[in-house]
């Protein structure tokens, strides 16, 4: 909590438009809700208005100052078709397969992002993960700079001597199965900036490992091995200061005294505040395991390398988890044109498959 609460506190401050798809999901109406109340920005929940008043009489839960989006009665509706057909036209997407896509609430809620309609997107609690990301991807643009869209899980645990007093960044955990090494570079890169926006600390990152500088050999230890270097280089061209490390294994990487025996001079080992995982895999299943039998606050997936913020929440995701994620992505776009000045000057174009 002393982690979102100082978000919160920073949100409040430049507050922010965040739009919702699910707009009938209880979860959903609860963060919103409590996003307006916090006096956090203007959520705006998509969906059909009879049906989204009726579920939030259902749970007591008041729409004061939560905005109503019906796609299929939103003016909006046919320069978003447009504009979308234009993105996926070189796909073979015709007028009226546009048209269904933009009354899809996460299509039409991906276009008001990338149209600067609103400043950020939270959608999941309802789909699968693919159902989220797919718009995001065909309709907002990787960065500049970049050339990976990845996510990351912010955790907060009660014992403060891990990461940056409890707080800690883990990706990929929801996006790139196997990265290649520029892409784990990336990912990387993209997830120091993160913590460094967020907290406005120093990243400290430790590219994890089942060996410890050489005390494995495999392929796969090489790969995060070039990618730690690779890292370096790309955070030194954008100008990040923030320091890297790698291969780590995960307790050389976050426990002071495992560390001084291994890697007494180095500068992220036993301190690392962001933990980059070699595979999907690996990072799933850990930040899984760090929320569930650690208890941790969980916040995420962040979806990372996008130019625009975005948020795919977990499924098992609370009302207090969601609205924690709202609150990130919020703070997220209050300095996302500094992150990325290229990005605010430029219309949508075609993005992944």
């Amino acid at each position: 909590m002393r982690f979102i609460g100082n978000v919160i506190e920073k949100l409040q401050r430049h507050p922010k438009r965040v739009v919702f798809p699910e707009g009938t999901e209880p979860r959903i109406l609860q963060a919103a809700r409590q996003f307006y109340s916090l006096r956090l920005g203007a959520p705006i929940l998509l969906g059909d208005r009879s049906k989204i008043k009726d579920a939030a009489a259902q749970l007591n839960v008041s729409l004061e100052g939560v905005r109503i989006i019906n796609p299929a009665e939103s003016e909006d509706l046919d320069s978003f078709v447009q504009r979308y057909e234009l993105v996926r036209r070189t796909k073979g997407i015709k007028v009226k397969e546009a048209r269904e896509a933009m009354l899809n609430p996460n299509y039409y809620g991906a276009m008001m992002v990338a149209m600067h309609q609103v400043d950020g997107f939270i959608s999941g609690a309802s789909e699968f993960t693919g159902s989220t990301l797919r718009p995001l991807f065909q309709i907002i643009k990787v960065a500049p700079q970049t050339t990976t869209a990845s996510s990351c899980m912010i955790m907060e645990v009660e014992d403060t001597r891990f990461g940056e007093n409890g707080v800690m960044f883990l990706a990929d955990c929801g996006v790139i199965p196997e990265p290649t090494v520029d892409q784990l570079a990336d990912i990387a890169v993209s997830t120091a900036l993160l913590a460094r926006q967020i907290l406005g600390i120093r990243p400290r990152v430790a590219m994890l490992s089942y060996s410890t500088k050489g005390s494995a050999t495999h392929p796969t230890i090489g790969r995060v091995q070039a990618a730690t270097a690779l890292a370096q280089q790309k955070a030194s061209r954008k100008g990040l200061e923030a320091d890297f490390d790698g291969e780590l294994q995960v307790d050389a990487a976050i426990i002071p005294e495992i560390a001084s025996r291994k890697l007494p001079e180095s500068k992220v080992a036993g301190h690392a505040n962001v933990l980059i995982f070699p595979d999907l895999n690996s990072g799933n299943i850990a930040s899984k395991l760090v929320q569930h039998v650690a208890r941790a606050n969980a916040y995420g997936q962040i979806l990372l390398g996008l130019d625009r913020p975005a948020a795919d929440v977990s499924r098992g995701s609370n009302a207090h988890d969601i609205l924690g994620v709202a609150a990130i992505v919020g703070l997220q776009s209050i300095a996302y044109d500094e992150l990325h000045p290229d990005a605010a000057k430029k219309t949508p174009r075609e993005g992944r498959p």
